[in-house]
């Protein structure tokens, strides 16, 4: 039999004064914005803010008429637009160092049940959300871009403007990038006890009819990127809902323990 652990004993010592707490805050927003900046310092040398905005635009300039060119509408967007794509770039690289961050300045007042239940989340949120946006990128685009290319009347010149162009990119990136939290979301909920794991089975149909919904309304009006957000979606939920039942077994307090 498994004895009480006193909560009160697993975070001695852990308590800091609120003004210690604002200087630690401090630090480690500052720990950030180093890692982002020196990473932007390294992506402004090599590449450069141009190619990387070549490579942003690739899957689009690829399905363009050929002779085809985007186009700069602003007198400065040549200069600004590769710079704003370079600090994105920059915060996206150093986004594992940023949650990191996060999580030394919370973990020190977590017990140790709830840091096994954080970190893999916050780990896992992390890989989720690249992963998103590389299938954004590799894949939807792919196909999403020559097909509304063929849907252009003949009367129109297709030459997108870059600013335009980053502002949809960046919007499609985070829709798929929060869209393959799913996971994520299934298991807090589950472990929040807001919804249990045979609720959650029993949602599926629901489910599937809101990520239809939500599909049809972020991506490009053609059925292949709907599906093609549609079906991760729904194999992420079923994830989901696997990963919930090892979390609430694994992650549970040492009083919950003892009650079974």
């Amino acid at each position: 039999m498994t004895h009480p652990v006193n909560k009160e004993d697993e975070l001695a010592g852990s308590e800091q004064p609120f003004v210690q707490h604002l200087f630690e805050l401090r630090d480690r927003l500052l720990y950030a914005m180093y890692g982002v900046a020196a990473i932007l310092a390294i992506l402004l040398f090599y590449p450069g803010p141009s190619q990387i905005y070549d490579m942003l635009a690739m899957p689009l300039v690829k399905s363009l008429p050929e002779g085809s060119k985007m186009i700069a509408v602003g007198v400065v967007s040549p200069f600004l637009v590769p710079i704003k794509v370079s600090v994105l770039a920059a915060i996206g690289v150093a986004l594992p160092w940023i949650l990191y961050q996060l999580w030394a300045f919370i973990a020190p007042g977590l017990y140790k049940h709830e840091k096994n239940l954080v970190l893999p989340l916050v780990a896992a949120s992390t890989i989720l959300f690249y992963t998103g946006a590389a299938f954004c990128y590799f894949f939807v685009f792919g196909q999403a871009f020559p097909a509304i290319q063929k849907m252009a009347p003949m009367s129109v010149t297709v030459s997108p403007d870059i600013e335009a162009y980053l502002d949809f990119v960046i919007t499609m990136f985070i829709a798929f990038g929060v869209a393959f939290e799913v996971p994520i979301i299934v298991v807090i909920l589950a472990r929040m006890k807001i919804v249990t794991v045979e609720q959650l089975k029993s949602y599926r149909s629901y489910f599937v009819v809101g990520a239809a919904a939500v599909a049809g309304l972020v991506t490009p009006p053609d059925p292949v990127s709907m599906i093609a957000l549609l079906v991760p979606m729904y194999l992420l939920y079923e994830i989901g809902i696997l990963a919930a039942q090892v979390f609430i077994k694994h992650t549970q307090a040492p009083d919950e323990d003892d009650k079974k």
